[in-house]
């Protein structure tokens, strides 16, 4: 599923307009995003949370070359899935 197939779904269910309630999606993912970029968690019960972990530097490998590089720190995004939406996916 598409962000546009997402809003095709709301805007189906509710009374409001595509152009509306691609605005809601836009400013729910606007938030979150927001959220995560400045270190907080973001938690939807019963779906999941999303949060920011670090990676450690590291020394990785190129593989065109097989040369050593250096992969420095970062903070990526991450996704612990909610037990609710686990189990509706595991059967």
């Amino acid at each position: 599923m598409t962000k546009a197939d997402l809003i095709d779904e709301v805007s189906k269910i509710s009374s409001l307009t595509k152009k509306e309630t691609e605005t809601i999606v836009n400013t729910i993912f606007d938030n979150i995003t927001d959220a995560l970029s400045k270190g907080d968690k973001v938690e939807l019960r019963g779906f999941g949370s999303f949060r920011i972990r670090h990676r450690n530097s590291r020394k990785g490998r190129n593989p065109k070359t097989g040369s050593s590089v250096d992969v420095p720190q970062k903070r990526v995004p991450f996704f612990k899935v909610g037990k609710r939406l686990r189990e509706l996916v595991n059967g």
